[in-house]
C-alpha cells in the first residue's frame, strides 16, 4: 500500500485556499491512501464558539467533503482529513475518512487539547478500526497519541495502520510515535502542518515534522518543519498483524490487564 502524508500551511478562516493548496500539493504524488492534518481547511486557532461554528460543516456536506470526495473518487483512492464538524448544535474536532468505493466514516478527537475545550465537545463515537481494499485503519487526531490507550484499543481493535491528523504545537509527538508504534506493533501516518497562527492575543506555531513510522518502531520518513510538502511511502501492512516480540512473547497475548488500572 502507497500512504502519502501531506504537510499544509493553512491560514485561518480561508477555506477555499486551504482546500485548494491541499488538492494541488496531493495531485502531485499517486498514493492508495492520503492523510491531511486536523482542522486542514478551517485553521486551528478559533477565538470563539460562533466562529468555530461558522467554519464547521456536517459530515458528509459541504465544501470540504465535497472536494475530497472528488478527489478521493478521481484518482481512486481513500483520504483522511481533520475538519471542524457541526452535527445538530454540537462542535466536534473530527476527521473524516472517505474512499472511491463509497466508504465513509468519521471520528470525533476524544482526547481535547487545551482551548480546544472551549469550543468543541468530546468526541462520541470512540476509537474505530475500518477495512479498506488496503488493509485495516484506524483514526486518531492529534493530542490522542498521548494517551497510550488510544493506540492501544485501535491496535487491539485490529489496526493495521492509525492515521494520524494533527496541528502539533509541541515538540513531543515525532520523537514519540516510535514508541507507540513499537508497543502495538502498527504503522502510523502523523499528518502535521506548519505556519503561525496568532490571533486575539493567542500565537501558535506549529512544528511540521510529519512522519511515517514503521511497526518496528522505524521513523520512514519525516518532514521539515517548515515546508509545505508531500510524501509517499510503500508499506506491507500485514507486518502489524504479527504481534511476537520473540518465540515466547506477544504484545497482546501477554498483557495482564487484571493488574492493570
Amino acid at each position: 500500500m502507497k500512504v502519502a502524508v501531506v504537510q499544509t500551511d493553512p491560514q485561518f478562516g480561508e477555506k477555499r485556499k486551504n482546500i485548494d493548496q491541499a488538492l494541488h500539493v496531493m495531485r502531485s504524488v499517486s498514493a492508495d491512501v492520503y492523510v491531511l492534518p486536523e482542522l486542514f481547511a478551517s485553521g486551528y486557532n478559533f477565538l470563539s464558539i460562533e466562529e468555530t461554528r461558522s467554519l464547521a460543516e456536517p459530515f458528509r456536506h459541504g465544501e470540504t467533503y465535497n472536494n475530497i470526495k472528488q478527489f478521493a473518487v478521481d484518482r481512486r483512492c481513500y483520504v483522511v482529513y481533520g475538519f471542524a464538524e457541526i452535527d445538530d448544535d454540537a462542535l466536534y474536532n473530527s476527521a473524516g475518512m472517505i474512499g472511491f468505493d463509497g466508504k465513509e466514516e468519521v471520528y470525533r478527537k476524544i482526547h481535547l487539547f487545551d482551548r480546544e475545550k472551549l469550543f468543541f465537545q468530546p468526541g462520541n463515537l470512540g476509537f474505530n478500526v475500518y477495512d479498506t481494499p488496503y488493509g485495516k485503519i484506524g483514526i486518531m487526531i492529534c493530542f490522542d497519541w498521548y494517551f497510550p490507550e488510544s493506540a492501544r484499543t485501535l491496535a487491539a481493535k485490529g489496526a493495521q495502520l492509525i492515521a494520524h491528523p494533527s496541528n502539533l504545537v509541541l515538540p513531543n509527538c515525532p520523537n514519540s510515535m516510535p514508541t507507540r508504534c513499537l508497543e502495538n506493533r502498527v504503522f502510523a501516518a502523523t499528518a502535521n502542518r506548519i505556519g503561525t497562527e496568532d490571533r486575539g492575543g493567542i500565537r501558535l506555531s506549529y512544528i511540521g515534522q510529519s512522519q511515517i513510522t514503521s511497526v518496528k518502531g522505524e521513523i520512514l520518513h519525516r518532514a521539515s518543519s517548515d515546508r509545505l510538502e508531500v510524501f509517499v511511502d510503500e508499506i506491507d501492512l500485514t507486518r502489524a498483524d504479527n504481534k511476537n516480540v520473540n518465540e515466547r512473547n506477544n504484545l497482546f497475548k501477554d498483557r495482564r490487564p487484571e493488574y492493570y488500572v
